[in-house]
């Protein structure tokens, strides 16, 4: 996967600006592309090279460094247009995140000078078979003068559209022959590297055309300058997690957002009034008009709580040291109420798209129903009931939230 030539955005409006445009024509094909399992090669080669996906690269390597809120913004709003196009940069800013946090000068300007070009960033995190997703089974071990990796990754959202993978590894090397600390590596390698192998094999219900499949890793050679040690971002009070949280937050409110409006343009444009209702038009049958207004309501405030949560990321992002970890825990906690929220609003509104817009839009033709298989896919990610988890013992017990990377 070879990268574009990307444009250069400098400042938030011109981000979302940019998004807006991408948003108006990528939910022209959305249910096309989900009904058909159509890949968006095309549309994701445009977010590319449109300069969205570098606007978090920090200014003195040439980006924009847009704050948090603002990439949360530009996901939200592609997302209200195809969550799954919205979602593939997700793994893409974390790991450029990562970089930043972490990453050596060498590695900073390798990477986001990549990113600058087009470059495009896919997660191979994943596994399945240990007690709990976060046992990792691919390793790292040295091998001469470089490190070698094998295992096998599933959920890798985003692989088939990649130029670089950052795959998790857990370093195998008891001697130390490395000379590497002991933990968690994130690897960064081409993904026409040889021994990687990347698999369309990705069938859930929704979110059908994330790229979201298998990635093996067989023999794989990669050098020092090459692995990332995360424990820097990911166990110290970074805002690490709560960035990765607030853009999966972002994208099940732009599915609220995109099921209300298509809920709304069907009601005005096809649906039949209830013939209790004694009205001509389905807009005026008061029923309607006030279950509306309350799916209004609950899309407003996810998209307000996502509004505040992205403030306090922005405040955690580069705190300093005396105030890093008090600021990294009211934003996690902020961006878990903003998850619950988003979750249950796109959820709720997804189902009842179809309550208010009545029989004529189970049509399969139509495939309405994307908006609520994208939500019920997407929101299995971080269940909310450890959210609410957080939130309580916050208040009940003062405890900060834990620094895991998905909180």
């Amino acid at each position: 996967m070879t990268a574009v030539a990307a444009d250069r955005i400098t400042a938030a409006a011109q981000a979302f600006s940019a998004a807006e445009q991408l948003a108006a024509d990528f939910a022209q094909g959305a249910a096309a592309r989900d009904r058909g399992r159509i890949l968006p090669h095309q549309e994701v080669e445009r977010l590319a090279a449109s300069g969205l996906l570098a606007i978090t690269v920090p200014a003195e390597y040439g980006g924009a460094d847009l704050p948090p809120s603002a990439v949360a913004e530009v996901v939200r709003i592609l997302a209200t247009a195809d969550p799954n196009i919205a979602q593939i940069p997700h793994s893409h800013f974390v790991y450029l995140n990562l970089v930043r946090l972490a990453g050596s000068e060498q590695q900073r300007q390798r990477y986001f000078a990549q990113v600058l070009d087009g470059g495009r960033i896919a997660n191979a995190q994943s596994e399945r078979g240990g007690a709990t997703v976060a046992d990792i089974a691919t390793t790292v071990r040295p091998v001469g003068n470089q490190f070698r990796i094998d295992g096998r990754k599933f959920y890798c959202t985003g692989s088939l559209f990649a130029n670089l993978l950052a795959v998790l590894t857990k370093l195998d090397d008891p001697q130390g022959r490395g000379g590497l600390a002991a933990g968690e590596y994130i690897a960064y390698l081409p993904a026409d590297s040889p021994g990687v192998r990347i698999i369309d094999d990705w069938n859930g219900v929704g979110q059908r055309t994330t790229g979201s499949g298998t990635v093996t890793f067989d023999e794989v050679l990669v050098e020092r300058d090459q692995l990332i040690h995360r424990s820097a971002a990911v166990h110290a009070p970074t805002g690490y997690g709560a960035f990765a949280q607030l853009l999966h937050a972002a994208i099940d409110a732009g599915i609220a957002r995109g099921a209300l409006t298509a809920a709304t343009e069907f009601v005005r444009t096809t649906s039949r009034p209830w013939f209790e209702s004694g009205v001509a038009n389905a807009v005026d049958d008061p029923l309607l008009i006030q279950r509306f207004g309350e799916l209004s309501v609950t899309v407003t405030a996810a998209e307000a709580t996502l509004t505040a949560a992205g403030v306090a990321v922005d405040a955690a992002t580069g705190a300093a040291s005396e105030h890093a970890e008090g600021l990294a825990g009211r934003a996690s906690l902020a961006v878990a109420a903003a998850k619950v929220l988003a979750d249950n609003a796109a959820n709720e509104v997804s189902s009842a798209l179809f309550e208010v817009s009545g029989t004529r839009s189970a049509a399969a033709d139509l495939n309405l129903h994307h908006f609520w298989r994208n939500a019920r896919t997407h929101t299995l990610h971080d269940p909310i009931r450890w959210k609410y988890q957080h939130l309580g013992r916050a208040l009940l017990h003062g405890t900060a939230p834990p620094l895991h990377g998905v909180i």
